[in-house]
């Protein structure tokens, strides 16, 4: 397990990390088909939601103390919940099939489970 220069480990092998990453990306993938008037709606405000989640960890990770990593693990969590809205959203809309939201809506529940295991840990 590879560890930062202060002998903690590094925000990117922390499983939770990989998983909102890898949700991430399928994030992008699935909004690449959206209706081209979503760009700048729906498109923007899930690919920003799903890029918080991990972009929020590494920057809590990357704090002096583990108040501050707690607050940004509590703000990566409420990222979970607002892609979780906006996947729903874009398939009640019809713009993905069922097969291609549930992967991704079970993905970030178990993201936000493992969000607040992280923050009962820096309690």
């Amino acid at each position: 397990m590879a560890e930062s220069e202060t002998g903690a480990r590094r925000v990117e092998d922390l499983d939770v990390f990989k998983l909102a990453h890898e949700l991430a990306l399928g994030v992008y993938q699935v909004t690449r088909r959206f209706p081209k008037d979503e760009t700048f709606g729906l498109v923007a405000q899930l690919r920003r939601a799903a890029a918080s989640v991990p972009a929020n960890l590494a920057e809590g990770a990357g704090r002096l103390n583990r108040g501050e990593y707690r607050q940004f693990v509590g703000v990566a969590k409420g990222s979970t919940a607002e892609v979780g809205y906006h996947l729903l959203l874009a398939k009640d809309l019809g713009y993905f099939a069922a097969a291609q939201y549930e992967p991704l809506r079970e993905g970030y529940v178990r993201v936000g489970q493992m969000l607040t295991r992280l923050a009962q840990a820096l309690s």
